[in-house]
């Protein structure tokens, strides 16, 4: 049988057994009828506590669940980096976007995971933040992932695919690739 063959005969029962599949049916149906439920908004929060503390401070993430999470500054611009730093979490947030992004493709393909790692990292020259040299951008100049992915009962064609599918769905991936404007609002105020 050729995949052309395969893919045709189980599509019908991918669709059928597909949990990813189910869910996602349900949600093009609600977002098809009304478009602004399509809409979401993540959030992560800091509310400065031991302010005399230059180098730590800790982060809320989503509106919610509040998780509390300890970040520290970079020993590259004077931090001790005892905790993860903001960059961390943002190499934190593309290996996890992308390997969810991988879970969720890979149960629409019926593709049996056995292993994955997904390893990210970015770099930057801190000169630029630092104020030494203002050629230098103040931005990270390169990320990169490093992505293992085991699976079993499945060809290379499906698995370029798995991967291909990632790149173009995971939303961390296309955020940093294209870049985006950040907009800021400043509420400031002087206590006597």
């Amino acid at each position: 049988m050729t995949n052309q063959e395969f893919s045709t005969k189980n599509t019908k029962f991918i669709k059928d057994t597909s949990i990813v599949h189910q869910r996602h049916l349900v949600l093009s149906e609600k977002y098809l009828k009304d478009s602004t439920s399509a809409w979401i908004t993540d959030s992560a929060e800091v509310i400065g506590i031991n302010l005399h503390d230059p180098f730590r401070t800790s982060v809320s993430i989503n509106d919610k669940m509040k998780v509390p999470f300890k970040i520290g500054v970079h020993k590259a611009v004077g931090g001790d980096h005892d905790f993860p730093n903001p960059g961390d979490l943002l190499c934190a947030s593309l290996a996890s976007c992308f390997e969810s992004t991988i879970r969720l493709i890979s149960n629409k393909l019926r593709i049996e995971l056995i292993e994955t790692k997904i390893y990210a990292k970015a770099q930057i020259d801190v000169r630029g933040t630092l104020m030494i040299d203002k050629s230098v951008p103040v931005e990270f100049q390169s990320m990169h992932i490093d992505a293992l992915i085991i699976a079993k009962n499945t060809n290379e064609k499906l698995l370029n695919t798995l991967v291909n599918g990632a790149k173009k769905s995971c939303i961390v991936y296309q955020t940093i690739k294209k870049g985006i404007p950040i907009t800021l609002n400043t509420n400031l105020k002087i206590e006597n």
